[in-house]
């Protein structure tokens, strides 16, 4: 088979979950960090364990020591006490806090966040127009996730650019000084538990605010639980979209004639082909690799191979959503793509809570930039790029660009 977690396979891991779709579909590896999991690759066997409640998402169910030193979640989150969030517990915890949570991110309250992504990615491009080069991920995949959810928590805007730095750190993945992510994920809990404390006094109309008043109703959400619940939104919330609009650019650049349609289309103000277009990005090179631990709690069977109890479980989506078996011509990048059930946020009671805020911010970066900068192209040989590190996301470390300078803007 071929080899699995080399700097090679995170340029292009699809090659090897298609030979194991075929050959081993419920495959048992060891992974670079020493916990042996399963990987599911077939869409179908995804499909039923991202639904099956027999699958926990507490690592207390981890049949080896390997959970006690932070293998098999967050780095930090254990030190920093932030475990009980919506990637860690089951019903009915999970039940509870998804529904504290969830009204912040409906249809209606994201569509009035709108304008304010909006004029977030006007700002970012702004900054980099004149100058005819830019770093799309540094200068722009990066901060407009960032701090589209610090303004959703109620972080101040003085103190959103510590969090930029936080968070900077948390998605190098090795990248940076010795136990720097983790460092970064206590300062961060030390921040959010100051910031619960001032909400108090000031209630506003954030999701801070929101969990306060939830817990002040007699929700009893604890003050860990509230922490934990910010860190964990601000987390998934921002790595996630950065990786939706860096691989979806990068997909863009690489595929001329899917560009070029999406470009005439937003040019007659047709934006049903964005849409379709979004939803096509995150099948094709989605920004999540791998769904997030999951821990058999009895002897059960997947895609007819036996997983024992406490044995960990990772769901491969990247490679679900290239199954033959599901999708026609799955190695082809078409944004019109209609019949297009992917499982790039997921399934079942974990799907991604996020998703509508997320999809949103891609749709806006990804029109905007096409529309503000229309010859857009690569400024690097694409072997030269380099994919981060890391289990669950898949995300480009830089993008270099070039375009014509926008007039009007001197650049920076």
């Amino acid at each position: 088979m071929p080899p699995l977690f080399t700097w090679e396979f995170a340029a292009d891991p699809y090659p090897a979950y298609a030979w194991l779709r075929e050959h081993a579909p419920v495959h048992r590896t060891t992974l670079p960090s020493g916990v042996e999991a399963w990987l599911v690759t077939r869409y179908a066997d995804a499909r039923q364990a991202l639904a099956d409640q027999r699958l926990s998402k507490n690592p207390g169910h981890h049949s080896e020591s390997a959970h006690g030193k932070g293998k098999v979640g967050i780095p930090g989150e254990r030190s920093a006490n932030l475990m009980t969030h919506l990637l860690n517990i089951d019903p009915p915890d999970h039940t509870r806090l998804r529904r504290l949570v969830s009204k912040a991110f409906t249809p209606g309250r994201v569509a009035e966040f709108a304008p304010r992504v909006q004029e977030l990615t006007d700002r970012l491009i702004d900054g980099f127009a004149g100058r005819g080069e830019a770093d799309l991920i540094h200068e722009f995949a990066f901060p407009l996730p960032i701090y589209a959810i610090c303004d959703l928590l109620g972080v101040p805007p003085e103190d959103q650019d510590d969090f930029r730095d936080w968070a900077g750190m948390m998605i190098r993945h090795g990248g940076g000084p010795r136990g720097g992510v983790a460092r970064s994920v206590k300062r961060m809990r030390t921040y959010l538990a100051e910031l619960i404390h001032r909400k108090r006094e000031d209630l506003g109309d954030d999701l801070i605010s929101g969990l306060i008043r939830a817990s002040d109703h007699g929700e009893h959400l604890t003050e860990n639980e509230a922490a934990a619940m910010a860190f964990i939104l601000l987390f998934a919330g921002f790595e996630t979209t950065v990786n939706l609009i860096g691989n979806g650019t990068y997909a863009l650049l690489r595929n001329p004639e899917q560009r070029a349609r999406l470009q005439a289309a937003l040019a007659e103000g047709d934006e049903e082909l964005l849409a379709t277009g979004v939803e096509e990005l995150l099948r094709y090179d989605g920004p999540v690799e791998l769904a997030t631990w999951r821990f058999a709690t009895r002897d059960l069977t997947i895609g007819g191979q036996r997983i024992a109890e406490g044995d960990p479980v990772l769901v491969v989506l990247a490679a679900a959503d290239r199954d033959p078996e599901r999708f026609a011509d799955p190695d082809t990048l078409d944004l019109s793509r209609s019949d297009n059930q992917h499982l790039g946020y997921g399934h079942g009671i974990h799907y991604c809570l996020g998703a509508p805020l997320a999809r949103l911010e891609g749709r806006a970066a990804l029109a905007t930039l096409l529309r503000r900068l229309p010859d857009l192209r690569l400024s690097i040989d694409p072997e030269e790029l380099r994919w981060r590190g890391g289990l669950i996301m898949r995300g480009l470390r830089t993008l270099p660009v070039s375009f014509a300078p926008e007039p009007g803007h001197t650049g920076t």
